[in-house]
Formats: structure tokens, C-alpha cells, sequence
């Protein structure tokens, strides 16, 4: 999450915070990459039936996972749900006509809506903040809408410019691409959906979800900087901390 300018001339340090989607598939090499980051936490954002289909994370020796889950508002479910009827009429009517999309909205106002994940998203800025804590990784299940979120957080509370912090939200997109598009193809050539292109909402990240957390911030917090403090309870001595931390 380093590299980036701040509004106040600074740099945001690197090799402190990463960001990735879940950790249950690396492989040995993988697993020796990740044992070179020097992380002393990591934690996951997954619920636990994202844990039950996809496995635990894999993690270098010594380093277990802290379970932080924060509430996909029932997404994954309905996803395997659709997927499972491999019938094309209960898809479509689960996911077309902009339901997807619409979905994906609701999701992210939850972000901030709900005081069960705003308690998950501070727990975790707040140890990012804490000067004896070493590296931290944080990850949901495709590492892109819950870590998107905690992730454009993050920087605005470095102060780096919003649209820079967008960037950094909307480039999930590049990463993801051809992951996403072989899924689709799997699942075209397996039979289970007839129009794999019904989840292209639910896998790309978009400006408009991103909008509509923002704006639920700003209803019920009226700034960014109410969201922080009252919306997540950080106190001024724990933000100068996280710039003191995180920016050089």
C-alpha cells in the first residue's frame, strides 16, 4: 500500500501494509514470498462461508490468520446459490436486470452503515497505527470490495488525494481481469451458466459502488473526517499515530 503522495508533501511508506485476495490457494512458493514480507499479522475479512467453500489462508510457519469478518450482506451465498441451479432463468433473475449491481450498492453502504464492520474496519486501522506492530496484510475473499474499502480508508486517512485513492480502488480491475474472465469461461464450458457475463458486476469494482459508500459516510457523518472519528471512533492521538507510522 506504499508509494503514494500525500496532500501534505509526504510519502506513504512501504512494505508496512499489503492488501490481497484470500490466502488458501498459495502454493509452497507462494507461501516462501509471503514469509519474506516480515508480516506479524494478518488479518481476514471473509464470513465464515467463505471460509468453508474457499479453506483456510496459507500462511508461513508461525502466523495464523485473525478472523475479522465483515458482512458481504449474504452475497456469497446467493452467488453459490445461483451458480448451483445451473438453471439459466433462476440466474437471471437472481443477478440481471441490474440486480448485481444493485446488490453491490447495498454491500457498500453496510460498510459504513453497520456498526458491526465499521468495529471491524477500526480494529484493523488501528493496529496499523500501533507503532510495535510489523507488517500487516488484510484480505477479504477477491480482495477487492471489503479490502477496497479499508484500503481507500486508509489512504484518505494518510491524507493522499481522493482521486488518487480511487485510482488505487479501481485498479482491482486490471489485476483481476484475466483471473475473472477464465471463471467465466469455466463456467460456460462446465454448463453451470449459460451467461457467465451476469457476474461481471459482482467481480469488477466500480465507481458507483465506491460512490455510494462515500455518500452514505457523508448522510450519516457529514465529512470523511466525522466518518473516522465518529463513525469509526478514532481519536486525533490515534490518526497522528497512523501518519507518524505510515508517512515519510
Amino acid at each position: 500500500m506504499g508509494g503514494y503522495r500525500t496532500w501534505t508533501g509526504g510519502q506513504v511508506r512501504q512494505g508496512l501494509v499489503y492488501r490481497s485476495d484470500a490466502l488458501s490457494k498459495l502454493t509452497d512458493a507462494d507461501v516462501t514470498t509471503v514469509s519474506g514480507l516480515g508480516l506479524t499479522k494478518v488479518v481476514d475479512f471473509r464470513i465464515p462461508m467463505e471460509l468453508q467453500y474457499d479453506g483456510a489462508d496459507r500462511l508461513p510457519t508461525g502466523l495464523s490468520p485473525t478472523s475479522r469478518p465483515v458482512s458481504d450482506l449474504g452475497l456469497y451465498g446467493t452467488l453459490v446459490g445461483a451458480i448451483g441451479s445451473g438453471d439459466p432463468v433462476v440466474q437471471e433473475q437472481m443477478l440481471g436486470g441490474g440486480r448485481a449491481e444493485a446488490y453491490m450498492r447495498d454491500i457498500y453502504r453496510t460498510f459504513v452503515s453497520s456498526p458491526e464492520n465499521r468495529a471491524q474496519f477500526a480494529a484493523t486501522l488501528r493496529e496499523i497505527a500501533d507503532g510495535r506492530q510489523g507488517p500487516v496484510l488484510y484480505h477479504c475473499t477477491s480482495g477487492k470490495d471489503r479490502t477496497g474499502w479499508m484500503s481507500y480508508v486508509l489512504l484518505r486517512a494518510l491524507a493522499v488525494p481522493e482521486d488518487t485513492a480511487e485510482r488505487d480502488y479501481l485498479a482491482s480491475n486490471s489485476f483481476r481481469a484475466a483471473y475473472d474472465a477464465r471463471v467465466r469461461a469455466g463456467l460456460k464450458q462446465s454448463g453451470r451458466m449459460q451467461n457467465p457475463d451476469l457476474l461481471i458486476p459482482l467481480q469488477e469494482v466500480r465507481q458507483d459502488y465506491l460512490d455510494s459508500a462515500t455518500a452514505q459516510l457523508e448522510a450519516d457523518y457529514g465529512s470523511f473526517y466525522g466518518y473516522l472519528t465518529q463513525g469509526l471512533g478514532l481519536d486525533l492521538r490515534t490518526l497522528a499515530k497512523l501518519q507518524a507510522k505510515m508517512v515519510r
